[in-house]
């Protein structure tokens, strides 16, 4: 299909794409790489007046690290990411997620601040950020402020982001990023959306599991943390028994729709297969 009529800006500072956002306030939209929001236009979901393109603002794009934290500005593209210099031992499980993304063509240019604003449960970096402890940097003419993570999805294609702001960076706290991680998808094929998928960081020793993040994507209408399976696994030394019931728990708190990767019953069946063996990974004697 086709999309209907709109205007194209292409702004190269934030104080341009502040007064942009302004003066078409409620009929314009931000573009990132474009793989979710074009789409949606030419099926005519989205229907902006005005579309503001990000591409050449250069302050949005690159990735710093300092001594505790990992910065990432909001237009680096997932390919960015991979071919960051030690990216996989600075943040191995961002790194093992990002490569399992769609394919190279979309990594290329899809953007982690567009996975991350767009709001839509099916997309892989939502989970990741959470189970990271990431903090999401807004920006707006009124001016900054910063949203955890665990603040900031609130329902299918529903954020925290007011209509004038944009998702500028991610910060990511090099002590999380360097937790023993796990990351299990299950998909049908290269390119498509994750049936389930799991991502987890966890301390692990002595048998015992603690400060442990579970995060789930595509089985609710967004991606979330199984709070009572991580308690369990915090709580409890880990063996077979402790894991069977974390995963009952994360499975309990599903809520898939049905579509043509499979009903409910069985996504939500997924998501506990996924878990286990996310888990499994990040308390193996192997694991970092």
């Amino acid at each position: 299909m086709i999309p209907s009529h709109f205007n194209y800006h292409n702004p190269t500072n934030l104080a341009q794409v502040f007064a942009l956002l302004s003066e078409h306030a409620g009929e314009a939209k931000v573009l990132a790489g474009g793989h979710s929001l074009l789409p949606m236009m030419k099926f005519r979901f989205a229907e902006p007046t005005h579309l503001v393109d990000l591409a050449d603002v250069a302050v949005l794009k690159g990735i710093k690290v300092n001594d505790s934290n990992l910065l990432i500005g909001a237009m680096s593209s997932e390919n960015d990411l991979l071919r960051f210099a030690n990216m996989e031992q600075l943040c191995p499980l961002l790194f093992k997620a990002t490569q399992l993304i769609a394919d190279p063509q979309v990594r290329n240019r899809g953007t982690i601040g567009g996975d991350i604003a767009h709001g839509d449960p099916g997309n892989d970096q939502p989970a990741v950020m959470l189970a990271l402890n990431a903090q999401f940097h807004l920006e707006s003419s009124q001016g900054k402020r910063i949203v955890a993570a665990d603040e900031f999805f609130h329902g299918t294609y529903q954020t925290a982001l007011a209509a004038d702001e944009l998702l500028t960076a991610i910060e990511i706290p090099l002590e999380q990023a360097n937790k023993r991680f796990g990351f299990r998808k299950l998909k049908r094929k290269t390119g498509d959306f994750a049936t389930a998928a799991c991502a987890l960081t966890l301390n692990f020793n002595d048998g015992q599991c603690s400060d442990v993040r579970i995060a789930l994507t595509n089985l609710a209408p967004k991606s979330f943390r199984a709070y009572q399976a991580e308690w369990l696994l915090n709580n409890h030394p880990l063996n077979q028994d402790t894991i069977d019931a974390a995963v009952e728990l994360a499975m309990r708190a599903c809520e898939p729709a049905k579509d043509l990767r499979g009903d409910a019953q069985y996504k939500t069946k997924m998501a506990g297969e996924m878990l286990k063996r996310a888990l499994l990974d990040a308390t193996s004697s192997d694991s970092q």
